[in-house]
């Protein structure tokens, strides 16, 4: 039997902006969220400037809460790169792996890895990430760029900003993050059973990233009609049905290879 799933986020996000989806996985079949260094519960840590180097850690970091292998991972954006570079590096270490929203050379170039109309916005996240009343802006400009649904606007920065509070991410590590993910090259495909997941209302990064991702791994590739970047945010629901859609086909297929 698999162990709970592996969640990973992206750019200077943690395991509490997983929001409902986490709640809903955990109660399903079991979730692990881990923060990638410098973000959350690893705040005071420095961010990696190269993906190899995160991997190493979230290694060691699954190794000491007893999780057996081979794992499944589910990652979005910066987290997908790391949990594909984990892939290629221990591939008998994973056994399944959904990409959310994620994006990565060679398959994705700069203009569609973050869209040329969110570069004023992201600019201004950057020149306000530090400072109280700065952070509260940066935090409605990234829900902006990253959600499509709305109704749920105030609570959603309320939580954001008392997360920002409590475990804030640096100006430095911010940038480190962002370099290691503007520098991971994915050199090869997965060997495990790969699900990309794309939302066609990403403000943030191209969905033909993972139309193009999925098409050259050969991997099922399924798109979302209307939900932001932030995808476990706008539909916790279909994301967690698409999850498990997914589960039943790769258990399907292996069943079939196995009476080949």
């Amino acid at each position: 039997m698999s162990g709970p799933w592996i969640l990973l986020r992206g750019l200077t996000r943690e395991s509490r902006h997983w929001g409902a989806f986490a709640t809903l996985l955990a109660a399903r079949e079991g979730a692990m969220p881990i923060d990638l260094p410098g973000n959350g519960t690893q705040a005071h840590a420095r961010s990696p400037l190269v993906v190899d180097a995160y991997v190493d850690l979230l290694r060691a970091d699954v190794e000491q809460r007893g999780a057996r292998a081979p794992s499944r991972v589910l990652a979005m954006s910066l987290g997908g790169m790391v949990a594909t570079a984990w892939a290629l590096r221990y591939p008998e270490e994973i056994e399944r792996l959904v990409l959310v929203n994620t994006s990565m050379r060679p398959h994705s170039r700069v203009y569609e890895r973050l869209r040329p109309s969110a570069w004023p916005a992201l600019a201004r996240v950057a020149r306000y990430w530090d400072g109280n009343d700065s952070g509260n802006l940066a935090e409605t400009l990234i829900h902006g760029l990253t959600c499509a649904r709305r109704d749920t606007l105030a609570a959603d920065l309320e939580t954001w900003r008392a997360i920002r509070a409590g475990a804030h991410v640096s100006r430095a590590n911010a940038l480190r993050q962002l370099a290691a993910a503007a520098s991971f090259k994915a050199r090869g495909a997965p060997r495990c059973a790969v699900l990309v997941v794309s939302s066609r209302g990403d403000r943030l990064v191209n969905p033909v990233c993972s139309a193009r991702l999925a098409r050259t791994w050969g991997a099922p590739h399924v798109e979302h009609p209307w939900a932001g970047h932030d995808l476990p945010h706008d539909d916790p629901q279909w994301l967690l049905d698409t999850l498990h859609a997914g589960d039943r086909a790769a258990d399907a297929a292996g069943q079939a290879a196995g009476r080949e």
